[in-house]
């Protein structure tokens, strides 16, 4: 069974709520979807409300570490 959204390190029951509005349940739909497309759909859904720090939150939580331990690379690289 996949881990659920608010139990996964960096996302808790606000972004749950969150990504649950644009179907994202649990870590297995995080992966479908992956975190630039769930990053996308939150900003469309939420606009100013999201930040950058979500999509970092997001790749860290799926690599199960904090958020602040993604390498300068790898930021830049979802930002592209």
């Amino acid at each position: 069974m996949s881990t659920r959204i608010q139990d996964m390190r960096n996302l808790g029951p606000a972004m749950a709520r969150m990504l649950a509005e644009i179907d994202i349940l649990c870590e297995e739909d995080l992966r479908g979807f992956g975190v630039v497309e769930a990053y996308r759909r939150l900003k469309f859904r939420f606009g100013r409300h999201v930040s950058i720090l979500a999509l970092y939150a997001m790749e860290a939580a799926l690599r199960g570490c904090d958020w602040r331990a993604l390498d300068t690379e790898t930021k830049e690289h979802l930002r592209e």
